[in-house]
């Protein structure tokens, strides 16, 4: 592993600057499954899932404050698999690295079909080849210098962040009678048995669904190391993370709660139509449509980010084959792009022509690894504070009431998966992705670290020669 670099222009030659780390953050957010899955939710819980957004929301800040810490105080080491690695060592590294390429390459399938049967409302070509242009797109995107990715999700994440933003505030001044004809509130959140109309129990089955919208800020910390100044960035994000979930999912989910009956809302139906409709905004639909197609395409656009950067780390550390190293004379790591993208369009092939067996099988396997993936945080954040506290190098672990704060987030992740293992129609995935965390931890045993790692000075930066490029 290499050490972190002190060369400015070494560092401000890998691209990614702070505006873009910034709107990443805001990106990772903000999702379609802000914009179109809560509805499932509010349907289910009635007004009180706001409180499920508030309680997940604390979770979230608080992985991101432990990975945040973690980060500003070894920066520059590369992806949160590695100091994970670091603290509980190479096999643990190994199956940690492989899930969450696994997990996003599912993502990069799933995203690319839902994107694609939206397209299909405007282009008429079938949904398997809008898939394939979709993520071929993305590729295009990623297989160049770092910034080239860097400005492509700034701007895609700008359209979501105004969007909301602008829907926060109409219906705020909706809801204050500043405009239309009014709106009976109190009906609306209380009419039908109250905040919590279904008791409290749906609540907690709810709180998987509820994470699953908010994961992915964890990337922003991923590309921070590719910046100049990779500990500012993070600490810098981490910071702010807590106010935007509550801005952006605690407030939205409020507002629609007041202004439409949750009754009237349906899964897979957009509250934010009902509501931009309810407010006679002209070209709801579209307006939402141009939203969540922009959520889809910063979801693939990131998602071929992270897993290539994770790719490339195991190549490193000698848990992946060693060509995967490889980078173009800009930085990008082309070879793991290729692999990542080439698997994402498994994925989506295998939703279009065995939608029950083989799609359904790797959304089970899939859909609960980014727990596992926080718990190895909190975990990791425990070891590598007590590490550093007998070092006498804990100046920058400054989170309160450790390890109980640690412990809880742990606890709460543990909950979420208890949870999981009641709901009925979550229990499957539950299985298969504890089956899946095990099977990749038996091959870790096995056959971790037999490749042998990459010892060049600069690995990141090796250039594929002029003959490799055009994978």
């Amino acid at each position: 592993m290499k050490e972190p670099t002190t060369d400015q222009a070494q560092a401000e030659d890998k691209g990614l600057s702070s505006r873009h780390i910034a709107m990443i953050a805001l990106g990772g957010v903000i999702g379609a499954g802000l914009f179109v899955g809560s509805s499932a939710a509010i349907a289910k819980a009635g007004p009180g899932i706001a409180l499920v957004f508030v309680v997940v929301g604390f979770l979230i800040m608080g992985i991101m404050r432990m990975l945040g810490e973690i980060v500003v105080s070894d920066p520059g080491r590369g992806s949160f698999v590695e100091y994970i690695r670091l603290a509980h060592g190479d096999r643990i590294g190994f199956a940690s690295g492989w899930l969450y390429w696994f997990f996003w390459v599912v993502v990069i399938g799933s995203e690319a079909i839902a994107g694609a049967m939206m397209l299909r409302d405007w282009i008429d070509l079938p949904v398997w080849l809008l898939s394939i242009i979709l993520i071929l797109s993305m590729k295009f995107v990623n297989f160049f210098a770092p910034k080239i990715f860097g400005e492509c999700e700034f701007w895609l994440s700008s359209i979501k962040v105004f969007t909301i933003v602008a829907f926060i505030l109409l219906a705020l001044l909706y809801v204050l009678h500043v405009f239309g004809p009014g709106v009976p509130v109190h009906h609306n959140l209380f009419g039908r048995r109250g905040l919590f109309p279904n008791g409290i129990v749906p609540l907690l089955a709810l709180v998987p669904t509820v994470l699953f919208t908010m994961m992915g800020s964890e990337i922003s910390t991923v590309a921070a190391s590719e910046t100049s100044d990779p500990g500012q960035n993070v600490s810098r994000v981490t910071r702010t993370l807590g106010l935007r979930i509550m801005m952006f999912y605690v407030s939205s989910i409020c507002l629609i709660t007041m202004i439409v009956p949750w009754w009237s809302l349906y899964p897979g139906k957009s509250p934010f139509v009902a509501v931009l409709q309810t407010m006679g905004v002209p070209g709801a639909a579209l307006i939402m449509q141009i939203a969540i197609l922009s959520a889809v395409l910063s979801c693939l656009n990131s998602s071929m980010y992270i897993t290539s950067r994770i790719l490339t780390e195991l190549a490193i550390q000698g848990d992946a084959p060693a060509f995967l190293v490889r980078t173009s004379p800009d930085k990008a790591p082309r070879m793991a792009i290729t692999i990542s993208s080439v698997a994402g369009l498994l994925v989506a092939f295998s939703s279009i022509f065995a939608p029950s067996e083989i799609f359904g099988f790797l959304l089970n396997c899939s859909g609960g690894l980014i727990l596992l993936t926080y718990a190895l945080i909190s975990t990791t954040y425990i070891v590598l504070r007590r590490r550093s506290k007998r070092s006498g190098t804990s100046k920058h672990f400054t989170l309160p009431l450790f390890p109980y704060l640690s412990l809880l987030c742990l606890g709460a992740i543990i909950l979420v998966f208890v949870a999981m293992l009641i709901n009925p129609g979550e229990r499957n995935t539950a299985f298969a992705s504890l089956g899946t965390a095990v099977v990749c931890y038996l091959m870790a045993c096995n056959f971790a670290s037999r490749l042998a790692p990459v010892t060049t000075e600069e690995p990141a930066a090796v250039e594929e020669e002029t003959g490799k490029e055009g994978e």
